[in-house]
């Protein structure tokens, strides 16, 4: 099985060490790893300010680096959503139906793909999990909490085969930080408030680490917690995933 690997662009300058921890993952498990070294942004910024047609060329070159790949992981909800959704390269149609078919979020490729039994990971670490909009209610890798349905968590259900480690739910367990991309620029006051109530939430119940499965909305909440001076930090679920005994 080739597996395609897809590092968003803000992982690759500013968080590199994710990248890593999910191919050191993904190779543990048995998985001949890909990684086109002409990927570039997957085009997301340009369609949530509204100028989608700006990232044609990403959207060529994507399907380019990807299309002969059986799946393609990345460890970004935001990003797998917006290529799942948007991906159009009017040149090869065929291949860009396959990659949208194939791309998955990192833990939905574990449980779903691989269907991971155990990990061989220790994290001694009370950490508390913040659900990612997009992972949750665009690639239901969570249940929601307004729905009458059953509970359950992909992230959760990972992080409960590491040794030592502590899971801790915020009260509101699905509400959003507030990066939401463009919007923490445009709406720069709203954005700050909603991540320090995340935060206020996840410091109550006295944690470690905040995790997730976004580095997005985790950047978003390391500089608010920087700024206060907090002891807690914040780890890519990858890092947890891939931190062997």
């Amino acid at each position: 099985m080739k597996v395609g690997l897809f590092i968003p662009c803000y992982i690759d300058q500013f968080y590199p060490q994710v990248g890593v921890a999910t191919l050191q993952l993904l190779e543990r498990h048995g998985c001949s790893v890909h990684f086109p070294v002409d990927q570039t942004c997957c085009g997301q910024p340009m369609a949530n300010s509204g100028f989608a047609s700006a990232g044609k060329g990403c959207d060529q070159n994507f399907a380019r680096q990807f299309r002969d790949c059986d799946h393609i992981v990345a460890p970004s909800g935001s990003c797998v959503l917006h290529i799942k959704e948007h991906l159009k390269d009017a040149s090869d149609p065929e291949g860009s139906a396959h990659i949208r078919r194939h791309i998955y979020e990192l833990t939905e490729f574990l449980t779903d793909i691989l269907q991971i039994e155990t990990l061989g990971a220790r994290f001694p670490h009370r950490v508390g999990l913040h659900n990612s909009c997009h992972g949750q209610r665009g690639l239901h890798i969570s249940s929601m909490s307004e729905r009458m349905l059953p509970s359950f968590s992909k992230p959760a259900r990972l992080l409960s085969m590491v040794e030592g480690l502590e899971v801790v739910m915020p009260v509101r367990v699905d509400e959003c930080c507030g990066f939401g991309g463009t919007f923490s620029v445009f709406e720069e006051a709203v954005s700050v408030r909603m991540g320090r109530d995340r935060i206020e939430e996840h410091a109550a119940n006295d944690i470690e680490y905040i995790t997730g499965v976004d580095t997005s909305c985790l950047m978003h909440l390391e500089g608010l917690l920087r700024r206060q001076g907090s002891p807690v930090r914040t780890i890519h679920i990858a890092e947890i995933l891939n931190s062997v005994s």
